[in-house]
């Protein structure tokens, strides 16, 4: 039986994937088109891969430049005033305020993301969501690294565990810690997850039913 639900946010909990494709577009399209592209074309194959590990990755492979770890700060920042305003305006995934509401005291909810921990707790508060959440938890540490620390300080079972996500970086931190995994159907996500024949959900209405048929 599953007690514990570990949840992404953006596609999850939230429509807000096509604020942050947005935001990386606007980021580098002073490089030009072909960058601003090839930018958000990275983007959207590594879903649930924080903003510092994207933001290296294309100044070493598309500026070829090194960045600094001061720069990488600045980067990020301006990356948050490009997407908060637009997350925290961004809709619900239909039924999560609903479902969070209706089984708080049947599960334990954690999130997990690759958002900076402080942005995601000022969201969630601006959400009203951030009471609903045991913990929270972002980059720079990776997901599968926040999947193993919760099991252990929790001391929770892995087997009444599962992770609610839409990216392969959320799959992979579930399997990495044996660890349920239900997919979050979105069109982003449908190449990516063609081969998946795993649990899955449209919107988080229909959870509770795939949650008691694991």
């Amino acid at each position: 039986m599953i007690t514990n639900i570990f949840f992404d946010f953006d596609g999850v909990l939230c429509e807000s994937v096509q604020v942050k494709t947005e935001a990386f577009r606007q980021l580098y399209l002073p490089y030009g088109k072909e960058i601003s592209d090839a930018v958000v074309a990275y983007h959207q194959a590594h879903g649930g891969v924080s903003r510092y590990d994207k933001i290296r990755y294309y100044h070493k492979t598309l500026l070829h430049t090194k960045i600094t770890d001061a720069d990488l700060q600045k980067w990020s920042h301006r990356f948050s005033e490009l997407v908060m305003a637009g997350v925290i305006a961004a809709p619900e995934v239909p039924g999560t305020t609903s479902f969070l509401e209706e089984h708080e005291h049947q599960y334990t909810y954690w999130v997990i993301t690759a958002t900076p921990t402080n942005e995601i707790k000022a969201i969630l508060q601006e959400k009203g969501w951030d009471t609903y959440f045991a913990g929270v938890f972002g980059s720079p540490e990776k997901k599968g690294h926040w999947v193993r620390y919760i099991l252990d300080n929790q001391k929770l079972d892995p087997a009444h565990t599962v992770f609610i996500g839409d990216a392969l970086a959320d799959k992979k931190a579930a399997d990495d810690n044996s660890v349920s995994f239900i997919l979050r159907n979105t069109p982003d996500n449908k190449v990516l997850f063609s081969g998946y024949n795993g649990k899955s959900i449209n919107d988080l209405s229909q959870l509770k039913s795939v949650l008691n048929s694991l």
